[in-house]
């Protein structure tokens, strides 16, 4: 153990062991039970289903393998609770009856729901199980790493102190369910591990650091395959870069300073000035051959790299872009200002080069075999010398580069400020606390820390800590890094507290909600001031906090993560595109660019408060050069992302989003099953059936069946697999024209014409993607509880059960009176009464 002793560290553990226990055991108190309602089975329920239900779910005929004419008068058990949800989420959602059979009043239907609802939250009751409501969950890896940033005041843009967590469990594609959020002891111990690298990190040194500057002026070797070509072509006197970041087998994509390896000797901001030049921007081979753009300027960029992680020349797993630059043909100095972790160095890249340079070096010089000397063998090295000596590939050279820093802005840094306040100045010059500082201190930090105000005891504690630790010899700094330590992995700060069962949250718990719905991190000041007041549970409160959050740039982390447990977008790349059929996928770095837009189309849809309805169709998208061109639409002036019009409405709305089409497919091609159960579930808002276990996935007699239509049609044919492919596959296949990464495509290969027709379940019709949007049109109020039980759901920390569905009912048509506003549904939810009860 670094810093702490084994001691206090095991004590650390304990405690939050301990707490887990004391507080899981809170949520076994019994709630009082609902009122029972006079009406029985017999007088509610089963006629209900004789007369709606059991020409299609009874003896005779089980349609989804469901069958109500035997169910139980009463839920005796799992399996009678799971018939008594369907039936209710069947009833509120208003999918049965199907339209086509005869339908209950409203009053029918009504007093039937009432009497399930009732059953299923009294067998909840009884059986300690805890739908419906938020369980004790500790903060996931995204709000733990958030939180960090913004308690400490870390520049967290190349530190990751959740890099060696175990990845989270996901329900329902959501990352912040407290059931499935498991503390093991591994966890435990990373948990120590990072809150002492963080605090130190934070604290950084007690004097100013001195600015240094480095110098490189030669020997600028990169990678063993081309530097035994630079050595005899240049001498090493420059970097020479070839290959975009995204080539397979990298030669001149990456390169670092070899004698900077070491990187920088703490954290803080560094200029970094050098010359550069772009190099054959207009070569003189084919276009397409080349594959780069000869009208734009060539671009070089500066990631960071850490020699410790892997080989400087190589991809790494965080490598944040620090700037970027134009660059001019002729040679020009340019500088930038990076921020730089303590052992990171700073590398080149070129994002619109060349792609896999390695197989390049053959083809050209077999191309254009009149242009290099007669090469002695075919073999790579002989090929990769001729093409870099005599050939002219755009590429960019970069040599005198000088380095200095650190630099801070202001002197204590923010960080040091966030962990030891106004007086730090005073308390890093003479290396103590001032008389009751030390308390003060460490109350304000715990505050900020626990989102609440810390009680007398757990300051005492904290206090005694720092004593106990200065009498082991430690300064009163590294004393108090101790208890800030101990701040961390204390389970106030780890766990959100959300009071018992069905309680109404109390103002700070409001307030922690609040913050880690649309921040997912700790509440800042100014909502910690509301929730000590008491004003937070007032509408006119919530209200203008929502609004003023949202305002935010922390409020990225709401976009970012809602997507990513709507749309599945953190799945994006997991199945990564085959390279020789997508290669600009990785050319381009489309991945990146096809997040980026789903974020920025969203982001949109908040600040502007446009109308949901544009997730299902709209005339404009946000997009990079590369990824206006891969959707044929007209590319920004710049090459920065910028809104583009879409002219051809295949595109508009998330359906033809390349995000989408790519995490719904494998990688190679696609599946009209895997896009059609995404897209129920996602846009219609209803959760698929398991396949009966008896069932192969695709049956395997398929003789005859050319299309993946055909072979569908056949499965059909079993009776067992009919139904709830009736409901999958023509959503499926309304996407069909969209190969494995968001491409259009009119046919198959071998010319096979692609047939994105389909049938609804519901009753219509469509020929394509077209069609079938405006059918999606036509029933707003449907998208739209969909996006609500979406936005309930990651808002709230829990599955949604069939008794919610009244409050998203409730929320959905509100917000529609309004002109269906994304911002404004946001702020229905944030209002409703499930929001503020635990």
């Amino acid at each position: 153990m670094s810093k702490l002793t084994l001691e206090i560290a095991t004590r650390l553990v304990a405690v939050v062991l301990c707490s887990l226990f004391i507080d899981a055991s809170a949520y076994g108190a019994e709630k009082p039970a609902s009122a029972e309602n006079a009406n029985s089975f017999e007088q509610t329920l089963q006629p209900f289903l004789e007369t709606h239900c059991l020409s299609c779910h009874g003896q005779d005929e089980q349609e989804g393998e469901r069958r109500f004419d035997k169910l139980s008068k009463s839920i005796a058990n799992g399996n009678d609770l799971v018939d008594y949800e369907e039936i209710l989420d069947q009833l509120q959602l208003g999918r049965m009856p199907p339209k086509d059979e005869q339908q209950p009043t409203s009053a029918e239907r009504r007093r039937v729901t009432a009497w399930l609802v009732d059953r299923v939250e009294q067998y909840q009751i009884a059986h300690n199980v805890h739908a419906g409501e938020t369980v004790l969950r500790r903060l996931n890896s995204r709000e733990y790493r958030n939180t960090l940033r913004d308690l400490l005041g870390l520049n967290m843009s190349m530190y990751d102190p959740t890099a060696t967590f175990p990845r989270e469990r996901e329900v329902d594609h959501l990352d912040n369910v407290g059931d499935t959020l498991v503390t093991s002891g591994y966890l435990l111990s990373q948990y120590l591990t990072a809150a002492e690298q963080s605090v130190q990190k934070a604290l950084l040194s007690r004097v100013r650091p001195e600015p240094r500057s480095w110098s490189f002026q030669d020997n600028f070797r990169q990678q063993p395959e081309i530097d035994q070509v630079h050595g005899k072509t240049n001498g090493f006197s420059y970097i020479t870069l070839y290959d975009v970041p995204g080539a397979d087998k990298h030669e001149g994509a990456y390169a670092p300073i070899h004698e900077f390896r070491q990187g920088v000797p703490t954290d803080g901001y560094y200029e970094i000035s050098f010359q550069a030049e772009a190099v054959n921007r207009d070569h003189p081979y084919d276009d397409a051959f080349i594959g780069t753009d000869r009208t734009e300027p060539l671009r070089l960029g500066i990631v960071s790299g850490n020699s410790k992680v892997g080989p400087l020349h190589h991809t790494q797993p965080i490598e944040p872009l620090l700037a970027e630059f134009e660059l001019d043909d002729a040679p020009q100095r340019y500088k930038a200002r990076i921020w730089l972790d303590a052992g990171h160095t700073p590398r080149f890249t070129f994002p619109n080069g060349l792609m896999d340079a390695r197989n390049l070096w053959s083809k050209l010089v077999r191309k254009y075999p009149d242009q290099f000397p007669k090469p002695k063998d075919f073999g790579i090295v002989e090929m990769r010398y001729l093409a870099i000596k005599h050939g002219k590939l755009p590429q960019i050279h970069v040599d005198d580069i000088e380095i200095t820093g650190p630099h801070y802005d202001t002197w204590p840094t923010a960080s040091q400020k966030s962990v030891m306040g106004d007086d730090c100045e005073a308390i890093l010059k003479n290396g103590k606390f001032a008389e009751g500082q030390l308390r003060k201190r460490i109350e304000a930090f715990a505050r900020r820390a626990f989102r609440r105000p810390a009680t007398g005891d757990e300051i005492d504690r904290l206090v005694g800590l720092f004593e106990s630790q200065r009498a082991a010899g430690r300064n009163e700094i590294e004393a108090y890094g101790d208890a800030l330590t101990a701040v961390l992995c204390s389970p106030s700060f780890l766990y959100l507290d959300e009071g018992g069962r069905g309680d109404q949250l109390s103002p700070h718990a409001l307030a922690a909600r609040l913050s880690y719905f649309l921040w997912a991190s700790m509440p800042d000041d100014e909502l910690l001031a509301a929730a000590d007041c008491g004003d937070l549970n007032k509408p006119e409160m919530l209200d203008s906090q929502v609004e003023r959050m949202l305002n935010d740039p922390r409020s990225d982390s709401f976009v970012s993560g809602f997507l990513e447990s709507w749309l599945t977008l953190d799945d994006l790349g997991s199945m990564p595109p085959d390279r020789v059929k997508f290669g600009d996928y990785y050319r381009f770095d489309l991945q990146a660019a096809m997040r980026r837009e789903t974020e920025m189309f969203t982001r949109h849809l908040l600040d502007e408060n446009k109308s949901v309805m544009h997730f299902v169709d709209a005339d404009f998208t946000f997009a990079n050069r590369p990824l206006a061109k891969f959707y044929g639409a007209r590319p920004p002036a710049k090459p920065q992302f910028a809104q583009v019009a879409l002219n051809d409405n295949r595109r508009g709305g998330l359906l033809g989003q390349a995000s989408v089409l790519t995490v719904t497919a494998n990688g190679i091609d696609t599946s009209p099953v895997l896009r059609g159960m995404w897209v129920l579930e996602n846009i219609f808002g209803r959760k698929p059936s398991p396949p009966p276990p008896d069932v192969e996935p695709l049956d395997p007699d398929i003789r005859g069946a050319v299309t993946i239509r055909d072979q569908l049609e056949k499965h059909r044919a079993s009776e067992a697999c009919a139904d709830c492919h009736r409901s999958i596959d023509p959503l499926g296949f309304a996407l069909e024209n969209f190969d494995a990464i968001g491409s259009w495509r009119s046919s198959y290969g071998k010319g096979l014409p692609i047939d994105a027709s389909g049938e609804l379940e519901e009753g219509g019709t469509f020929q394509d993607i077209r069609d079938f949007k405006s059918h999606l049109k036509e029933n707003p109020g449907r998208f739209t509880q969909t996006v609500t039980k979406k936005l309930l759901a990651y808002s709230l920390g829990r599955q949604l059960t069939p008794a919610d569905n009244e409050h998203v009912n409730a929320i959905a048509d509100e917000v529609q009176k309004s002109g269906n506003g994304f911002r404004d549904l946001v702020k229905q939810v944030v209002l409703s009464e499930l929001f503020s009860r635990s």
